[in-house]
């Protein structure tokens, strides 16, 4: 398809530059198969599903994965966007033509590693010197990675330590946050248990290539980054009984989603998972293991509105941006959410 259509005009106020406070006082936008648009509040979300379904999250945890360092008098920014071993991670640079392979790029506090190749796709295979875990000298030397459409309008602050975590976050590994889960607190877990709504986690470390654009004419021609995520055999047979017993499984966050996608078979069940994934959704796709999503706004012509537009047909996510535009709702990482519910 081209890639073009879809494109929307969004006005820069509607970028969110902090989250809601407390989280699950953001709005939600409501599109329920055919029937009108509802404009709601996260906290309202035990209404809004059905005793059975089940609530699938991203317990993936954010490092530290900016860095600013130097290779002599250049200045270089590394993102880092996927682990390749213990000591060696790729990573997106920022003035990459000042680096060459075998360079050392000086990071603070003591932080050092080794340019050792360049991909077709322009990222770097960064070797950390040193015996201590990557993710150690990350706490010492990195950033939160904030999206570029945040970081470029306001540094990175202590707030963002904790405004950019889920209260999922326990396996560290991800470079972006999960972000639909952002809106989730203890109070409203609570009220789902009080309501039968169920939950399950399961694991993407989510890679940087979540921001980019995608930059080719026709979505046959854009290759997808692959990312790490793992799906225990419990919690497949836990949301494959859920199914069975006709509640909904209901992914929180395009993450969530696609691994659930990744790990089902032909006929929707949910298989163990643990490996890589690249998968890449968009119109026409036939969803096997999912029967909702609920997730934040997302850029133009980007992937995760591809993929929103594969779940709810692109003329109706068309009609559901110009509502939340209309409605100033706020967009991206720490914006407001909606609650997507195919026609079936």
């Amino acid at each position: 398809m081209r890639v073009d259509l879809f494109d929307f005009e969004l006005p820069p106020e509607r970028i969110a530059l902090r989250p809601a406070r407390p989280r699950d006082s953001a709005r939600m936008l409501v599109a329920d198969g055919e029937q009108p648009f509802e404009d709601r509040i996260v906290s309202e979300l035990p209404n809004l599903l059905r005793p059975g379904d089940v609530l699938v999250f991203n317990d993936t945890r954010v490092i530290p994965a900016q860095l600013e360092g130097r290779r002599g008098d250049a200045r270089i920014g590394a993102t880092l966007h996927k682990r390749i071993d213990l000591r060696r991670w790729q990573a997106f640079i920022r003035n990459a033509k000042r680096l060459h392979e075998g360079d050392t790029i000086q990071f603070p506090n003591d932080v050092s590693a080794t340019a050792e190749s360049r991909a077709q796709d322009g990222s770097w295979t960064l070797h950390f010197a040193g015996e201590e875990p990557v993710e150690v000298l990350l706490e010492r030397a990195g950033q939160m990675p904030l999206p570029p459409y945040i970081a470029g309008k306001r540094a990175t602050d202590e707030a963002d330590q904790s405004d950019y975590q889920t209260i999922f976050a326990e396996k560290k590994g991800a470079v972006a946050a999960p972000t639909a889960a952002l809106h989730f607190t203890t109070e409203l877990l609570a009220a789902l248990d009080r309501a039968g709504i169920g939950r399950e986690t399961l694991t993407l470390h989510v890679g940087a290539g979540t921001f980019l654009p995608v930059k080719a004419d026709d979505t046959a021609d854009h290759q997808m980054h692959s990312e790490w995520g793992v799906i225990g055999q419990e919690t497949a047979e836990r949301l494959n009984a859920a199914r069975a017993a006709g509640g909904r499984v209901i992914a929180v966050g395009t993450t969530s989603l696609r691994l659930l996608e990744s790990a089902a078979d032909e006929s929707g069940e949910i298989q163990p998972f643990e490996r890589d994934t690249a998968i890449f959704i968009t119109p026409g796709y036939r969803f096997r293991a999912v029967d909702g999503l609920m997730t934040n706004f997302h850029l133009p012509k980007s992937t995760l509105f591809m993929l929103v537009s594969a779940l709810m047909g692109l003329e109706r996510m068309k009609a559901v941006y110009a509502h939340a535009i209309e409605n100033a709702y706020r967009f991206y990482s720490y914006g407001d959410s909606s609650l997507l519910l195919p026609r079936k």
